[in-house]
């Protein structure tokens, strides 16, 4: 039994927003075939010196990725599209929380997400829905 998905594709993303989109997509479907903790370690490496993004950049840089790649877009795509968002943040100075981890309800479902101000950005579903197993968030600098 199959179920008909329509995929909700953003529209109105400036072009260079998708171009720059464009160019993310490459390194993160290289940084979904690692391992989970190699991908940790590369994303802390990248993170550093980013301020935290905002929901509405984080949602942006989601929107232009969802814009340009099909895949990302649909609900297979989650890891990929999770990465190049963060990496599209990186390249505007920013890193918002990059999370993987499961559904809190069954079935087991393994998902990769954003946050932002504690938050997920446009996952469509309640706060507290996904556990996080696997989480980058920006670094905080030291008081002083």
């Amino acid at each position: 039994m199959s179920t008909p998905a329509a995929l909700d594709r953003p529209s109105g993303v400036p072009l260079i927003h998708r171009l720059a989109a464009r160019a993310v997509l490459p390194p993160a479907y290289l940084l979904a075939r690692l391992r989970p903790r190699r991908i940790r370690r590369l994303l802390e490496a990248v993170r550093r010196g980013a301020r935290p993004a905002s929901p509405e950049r984080t949602l942006a840089a989601r929107n232009a990725v969802c814009s340009v790649s099909l895949f990302c877009a649909g609900p297979q795509g989650c890891l990929p599209r999770s990465l190049a968002a963060a990496l599209l943040c990186r390249i505007r100075g920013e890193w918002p929380t990059w999370c993987t981890g499961v559904r809190v309800v069954p079935p087991f479902t393994a998902h990769a997400w954003l946050e932002a101000d504690g938050r997920p950005v446009d996952e469509g579903v309640p706060d507290g829905y996904f556990t996080r197993l696997l989480s980058v968030p920006p670094r905080r600098r030291a008081a002083g």
